[in-house]
């Protein structure tokens, strides 16, 4: 997942519903693609946030040995001003990126 080529809002956009829900014809199991989605960028984004953090520690940290680093400060930043996973979800669920499946279904031959 690349973040910077996304075009994703950083703030809230209000959406028609009916015509976000045209695929699933369903209001819910649309809200729960994107947020399933949503979930699944939110876990990639904190693991690797964790990975980059990670190098910056020592074994013999402890709590009066703790010094900010500037380029923990610079990653957390990074991160902070990010989309939030519920918006980048909704915007791959617009743009037809996501796919979904509902379990039980039977599969159409189209």
């Amino acid at each position: 997942m690349d973040l910077k080529k996304m075009n994703v809002p950083m703030d809230t956009v209000t959406r028609d519903m009916v015509r976000l829900s045209e695929d699933t014809e369903n209001v819910y199991e649309t809200v729960m693609i994107i947020a399933k989605r949503a979930n699944q960028i939110g876990q990639e984004l904190k693991h690797d946030l964790e990975k980059k953090l990670q190098e910056f520690t020592s074994a013999g940290d402890n709590l009066e040995e703790v010094f900010e680093n500037r380029e923990q400060i610079e990653i957390s930043r990074y991160y902070e001003h990010l989309p939030k996973p519920a918006l980048i979800a909704t915007a791959e669920y617009e743009q037809d990126k996501l796919y979904h499946r509902m379990p039980g279904a039977a599969p159409t031959n189209d």
